[in-house]
């Protein structure tokens, strides 16, 4: 399965699916949308005001044991579908990244 993640020098960027008011939040796995393959976040908070956006990218930083700070929204600021940037080295986080959900065989 093609990962949803891209090296990139300052550090990783990461597509995923936001599920808004999600009676299960966390990391749900691996899913395909439109824009190809993607972690699926599910998160307590509804999208007014980047509540939602700001607790996706805690829940992806904690998930990496990275600081909040380290996770923002590059791409998708209104949408389901975002493109979250991870700063740091891109050969510590992939590991990490490849950890939360390995791929189905």
């Amino acid at each position: 399965m093609t990962p949803f993640w891209h090296a990139r020098p300052d550090g990783v960027s990461v597509t995923v699916k936001v599920q808004p008011k999600s009676r299960r939040p966390g990391i749900q796995g691996r899913t395909v949308a439109a824009q190809g393959p993607c972690l699926r976040i599910g998160v307590n908070e509804p999208p007014e005001d980047g509540r939602a956006n700001r607790t996706v990218c805690a829940v992806l930083a904690q998930a990496l044991h990275v600081p909040a700070a380290t996770v923002a929204v590059a791409v998708g600021q209104a949408n389901r579908d975002k493109t979250l940037h991870v700063a740091g080295d891109a050969a510590l986080l992939i590991p990490r990244l490849e950890a939360l959900c390995p791929p189905v065989s």
